[in-house]
C-alpha cells in the first residue's frame, strides 16, 4: 500500500498498537482518525499526537459499527484505509470460568474480535473498491497460527480473522483495495490487562517493524517470534502450543 496521501481509520487506536500505528502514519503524511469506547483515553491521544481525529465507538455494539461508517464516509469522504485493530484478550480456565452466569463477559471478546472487524470490512470494502488506491489491514496475531490456550477464545478469535483476511484478499483482488494482515507476537501493551505483557517486544520496535514489511508490500507481516509462526507446519504448531501452555499454564490454576 502507498504509505503518504491517506486518509485512515484505526479502530481501537487510543493506545497501544493502535495509537503507535497512528503516529507512524501520520508521520508520513496521512491524516488519520482512531476509534475506542474511553473518551478520555482518546482525548490523552490527541494531545500525544496533534491532527489526530477521534470517534468514541463501542464496536461490540452493532449500531455503533455502522454509525461509525457513517459518520466517517460523511465527514472524511476521501478515507481509503481501514485498520482493524481494536481487540480484548481474556485469560481463563475452562473448568473454572462460569458460562452459564458470565457468558456476557466472554461474548465480548467475540463480539470485539470477529464481528467488528468482520462488519467493518464488509461495510468499507464496496465503498474502498471505487477508490484508486485502498487498503484493509487486519490486526491478527501470532496466536492464530499457534494457540494460547490459556486464552482460548482469543487464540480463536484471531485464527477466524486470519482465515476471513485471506478470503477477503480473495474477494478484492480485482479491486484497488489490498488486504493486509498484520500478526504481531506479544508486545509490551495493556492487552488483557497492565503487566500481563512488560516481557513482550517493545512496542516502538514492533511498529517500526511492521512499518518496514508494509514499506516492502508485504501482505502478511509477522515480527519477532511471530514471523516464523506464519509458517509453521502442523507438528511445529502443535509442539510450539504444548510448549507454551506447559510454561503458562500456572497462570489460570
Amino acid at each position: 500500500m502507498k504509505l503518504s496521501g491517506n486518509t485512515i481509520l484505526i479502530t481501537g487506536g487510543g493506545s497501544g498498537i493502535g495509537l503507535a500505528f497512528a503516529e507512524r502514519f501520520i508521520k508520513a503524511g496521512n491524516q488519520v482518525i482512531v476509534t475506542g469506547r474511553r473518551e478520555q483515553v482518546l482525548e490523552e491521544a490527541k494531545q500525544k499526537l496533534p491532527g489526530l481525529i477521534t470517534r468514541v465507538s463501542d464496536l461490540s455494539v452493532e449500531v455503533d459499527r455502522t454509525a461509525l461508517f457513517d459518520w466517517v464516509t460523511a465527514n472524511y469522504p476521501e478515507v481509503n484505509v481501514l485498520v482493524n485493530n481494536a481487540g480484548i484478550q481474556q485469560r481463563f480456565n475452562v473448568l473454572k470460568a462460569d458460562a452459564k452466569k458470565d457468558w456476557s463477559y466472554f461474548n465480548q471478546e467475540l463480539t470485539t474480535n470477529i464481528e467488528a472487524p468482520f462488519h467493518l470490512a464488509m461495510l468499507f470494502a464496496p465503498y474502498f473498491a471505487e477508490k484508486e488506491a485502498a487498503a484493509i489491514l487486519n490486526v491478527t496475531s501470532g496466536l492464530a497460527f499457534t494457540p494460547f490456550v490459556i486464552a482460548p477464545i482469543y487464540s480463536a478469535t484471531k485464527a477466524a480473522l486470519h482465515s476471513f483476511t485471506m478470503s477477503l484478499r480473495h474477494q478484492l483482488s480485482e479491486t484497488s483495495v489490498e488486504v493486509i494482515e498484520v500478526a504481531p507476537p506479544a508486545v509490551n501493551t495493556d492487552l488483557g490487562g497492565a503487566g500481563l505483557h512488560t516481557s513482550g517486544e517493545p512496542l516502538d520496535a514492533f511498529a517500526d517493524g511492521i512499518f518496514k514489511g508494509l514499506e516492502e508490500g508485504l501482505e502478511e507481516i509477522g515480527y519477532g517470534t511471530s514471523a516464523a509462526r506464519l509458517r509453521m507446519s502442523r507438528d511445529e504448531i502443535d509442539e510450539y502450543t504444548a510448549k507454551l501452555y506447559s510454561a503458562t499454564k500456572n497462570m489460570i490454576e
